[in-house]
């Protein structure tokens, strides 16, 4: 890019949006929300109230002003998340809207059909596979190699939270120069939530970027492989994406994208390390590691609720919800579900399998869920090779899977073979 277009920084250089989100834990937080879900869910399947600020969290400022439902258990998550003309996305203008503009995730169908139709192509199992052959396994390496040699890290911030953000880096095709500004502000938006200054400015930098990043790109398109190159100069029915749409995609992507992968990853190595015989089990037989991967992401999805509002007036539980009510609709109350789970807190890849709602449910299910299981999957089987006899760090307490909005640990303390 153009010099004159250079990323720029938070004006306040020393937020640190990678452990901000802490600031919006109460004195009084309940870092592992699920007993008390479980609580309300045994009393129906739908709750009036706010859920963040009843489990002792700063309230979600963008949601603040709206009246609250948590809607609890597997079949009533299901039925909200099935039917997009009862239950619209457009409450997520209030923040998602905000933070990544004009949001497929803000859109109902037949809008979001065609849109989602389109930028699904960017994720088509060719390039996926092609990804997974070289360029996510690279990045991985590249990561491990800076700590393989220590005999201990912490897989936090020393790799759970770089490598699906490098690996994002690489398929926008950023400069490097401008890598680790961009990640500050992609995961710096989310702020808006519980620190709107920073949000705000995290949001007008990084829109400035990318509307700069992909007139460049129709300018100039690199390759295809290239997402932005290929996705800038889309066209439906004839015309180019608009702006706004296409720009908003890459706002989200990283966010999205990269905490699925970050987040996820990190529970399910907190799974699988806190329970020593599984992981002797997944490494002595690599064909659990999807398993592992849909077990961690069903025990401690990265993503709580998510957030739908109905068209209509509708009653449900006896309930009655109407347009404007902000549903907070709990994923993962729906995937510790006792009535579909037996013992659901119990981190097990022995389980059946049955279906998770981890990566949502009904149209607007995670586009990304198969590169997500394609990363997550590669950085164990490496993570296995490359650090052996891989265990916990007694010198440090055990990880733990922590939050109400985005969950996962804060670190996770190992020791290993050096290689």
């Amino acid at each position: 890019m153009n010099a004159m277009l250079r990323i720029q920084d938070f004006e306040d250089t020393a937020f640190d949006p990678f452990t901000a989100m802490s600031l919006s834990f109460g004195p009084n937080a309940m870092l592992d929300p699920y007993p008390e879900i479980a609580r309300l869910r045994r009393q129906g399947r739908v709750w009036e109230g706010n859920l963040r600020s009843h489990c002792g969290y700063m309230a979600d400022l963008t949601t603040q002003h709206l009246k609250h439902y948590s809607i609890l258990g597997y079949d009533a998550v299901t039925e909200v998340l099935n039917n997009p003309a009862l239950f619209s996305n457009s409450v997520n203008n209030n923040n998602i809207g905000v933070a990544f503009g004009r949001s497929v995730t803000t859109m109902d169908p037949p809008e979001h059909t065609g849109f989602r139709r389109l930028f699904q192509r960017a994720f088509m199992r060719p390039m996926i596979e092609h990804w997974g052959e070289e360029l996510i396994p690279s990045v991985i390496h590249q990561i491990v190699d800076e700590f393989a040699g220590d005999g201990r890290a912490d897989l936090v911030s020393q790799f759970t939270r770089k490598f699906p953000f490098h690996f994002i880096h690489e398929i926008l095709a950023l400069p490097q120069e401008d890598r680790a500004v961009f990640h500050k502000l992609a995961v710096g938006q989310v702020a808006i939530i519980y620190d709107k200054p920073h949000g705000m400015d995290a949001i007008g930098k990084l829109k400035d970027y990318l509307t700069a990043l992909v007139a460049e790109r129709r300018r100039n398109p690199l390759s295809d492989s290239d997402i932005v190159s290929v996705l800038a100069n889309a066209e439906v029915d004839g015309e180019m994406i608009p702006d706004d749409v296409v720009i908003a995609f890459f706002r989200q992507l990283m966010t999205a994208g990269g905490d699925t992968s970050y987040h996820g990853s990190g529970s399910i190595l907190t799974g699988l390390l806190t329970n020593p015989d599984q992981l002797a089990a997944v490494q002595a037989d690599r064909a659990l590691v999807p398993t592992a991967i849909d077990e961690g992401l069903r025990w401690n999805c990265p993503v709580l609720a998510i957030f739908r509002t109905p068209t209509r007036e509708v009653e449900m539980d006896g309930k009655v919800l109407m347009p404007g009510d902000c549903l907070d609709v709990i994923i993962g109350s729906a995937n510790r579900d006792d009535t579909v789970y037996e013992e659901p807190d119990r981190f097990d890849i022995s389980r059946p399998l049955k279906r998770h709602n981890a990566f949502g449910f009904g149209p607007h299910i995670c586009i990304g869920q198969h590169l997500a299981r394609l990363e997550v999957g590669i950085a164990l089987n490496i993570l296995l090779d490359r650090l052996p006899n891989l265990r916990l760090d007694p010198d440090y307490p055990p990880p733990q899977v922590v939050g109400i909005g985005t969950r996962g640990p804060e670190s996770i303390h190992v020791l290993f073979d050096k290689s």
